[in-house]
């Protein structure tokens, strides 16, 4: 009876006895593994990536805009903010208007909000504070804005005058003083229509004043949790909903709504199907790999049959039987897979990190990859060598022992 110890010991010594074939059969595991681990670590990389972005333009947030004018008034507002499930809650509304900074005139986005747009959009302000509600004219402006847009940096208490249009026709110029600067996020994909560093934010009184409206465009809605935006969200739509005389069976109809709805966790949904077709296709590329890995195995180990024909007879002339042979070569086979696992894994991981700088992606290493490593390769090498063993177990020790 053959036992583990021994298997393993004259394992080893097939191996160490062949370097070249080994280390070649190695290769094919060690290449295959590095390219799965990579992948999967590359596609939660880019998952935390995506979560971040979207995270730096606003925390649990809940964003309502309306597709028609005169829709949103007061009482909107108040049905929101007595939402359960609601923290904190901006009206919007905007315009695109003409910005004028020493000589230098853009077309740039105006959004008129309250101070609760701070909190609910998650800001970072690179100077100054935000907007208060007891302001009048005053300004809080994008990163962009500030430092790209103009031909000169505009800085904190700096006058910008900005030009409205009416809905009647005429126009309006009010200078406004420069109250703090908005950094940049960096955000590249998470695309919501909300991005502060291109957008000058004013009181939303002072705006609807200018204007000569009382109406709102829009609602920036945060959340208690991420866990209840979706509930949140549905209450929102069915008490708006209801409260602008949408009958419930159009609820889910966005063409019959004179608004729209849309959440954080709708666009973590969306990143997430994108990263996840991604890692999808690096995976299913890596496999291929693997495959050519196990390929490789199974072709050397039946080399391996063959040239220790006589060995095996041997062996089964002295009383070892086929399950002992089997298990001699499934071993073999196995610790060459265990050790290109080994230094897949830790080739994949390396891999990975220099991928992530490059591509300047968050390092995200789950546990379950060390273990995916492992387990992969350790199945690669069980299932290449079952048949080269099988085929050295069956051998007739009288023939084997013949073989020159």
């Amino acid at each position: 009876m053959l036992s583990p110890a021994q298997a393993i010991r004259i394992s080893l010594g097939s191996i160490g006895s062949s370097k070249m074939r080994s280390a070649l059969t190695t290769l094919g595991i060690i290449i295959g593994v590095a390219a799965v681990i990579a992948n999967v670590s590359l596609g939660a990389s880019f998952n935390q990536y995506f979560n971040d972005e979207i995270g730096a333009v606003g925390s649990n947030f809940i964003v309502v805009y309306s597709q028609s004018i005169d829709v949103f008034f007061d009482r909107e507002l108040e049905i929101i903010e007595n939402t359960p499930g609601v923290e904190g809650v901006s009206p919007i509304n905007q315009q695109m208007a003409k910005v004028t900074y020493m000589s230098t005139s853009r077309q740039i986005d105006i959004q008129g909000v309250t101070e609760d747009y701070d909190e609910v959009a998650n800001f970072d302000l690179d100077s100054g504070t935000f907007l208060t509600d007891k302001d009048r004219y005053v300004a809080v402006i994008g990163a962009e804005v500030a430092y790209e847009k103009f031909d000169k940096k505009i800085s904190v208490k700096n006058p910008i005058d900005i030009t409205f249009r009416r809905e009647d026709g005429g126009v309006v110029t009010q200078t406004f003083i420069v109250k703090g600067i908005v950094t940049d996020p960096e955000t590249t994909f998470a695309q919501t229509g909300v991005e502060p560093e291109i957008r000058v934010f004013i009181p939303i009184e002072t705006m609807n004043e200018i204007l000569g409206k009382d109406d709102y465009g829009g609602f920036f809605i945060k959340a208690q949790s991420l866990e209840v935006v979706r509930e949140t969200g549905d209450e929102l739509d069915e008490r708006l909903a209801r409260a602008l005389g949408v009958p419930s069976r159009d609820l889910d109809n966005d063409d019959a709504k004179p608004y729209i709805v849309f959440d954080q966790i709708e666009i973590l949904e969306q990143t997430n199907q994108l990263s996840a077709a991604l890692t999808s296709l690096l995976t299913s590329v890596a496999f291929i790999s693997l495959l050519v890995g196990s390929i490789g195995i199974m072709n050397i180990m039946l080399v391996t049959v063959a040239e220790r024909t006589r060995e095996i007879g041997l062996l089964k002339s002295l009383g070892y039987s086929e399950k002992d042979i089997l298990a001699l070569f499934i071993i073999e086979s196995m610790i060459v897979g265990v050790i290109g696992g080994v230094l897949g894994t830790l080739l994949g991981i390396a891999g990975a990190l220099v991928a992530n700088d490059i591509l300047d992606v968050p390092d995200v290493f789950p546990v379950s990859l060390i273990f995916l490593g492992f387990f992969v390769s350790l199945l690669v090498g069980l299932v290449a060598g079952v048949y080269p063993a099988r085929k050295a177990a069956r051998m007739n020790p009288v023939e084997a022992l013949r073989k020159e």
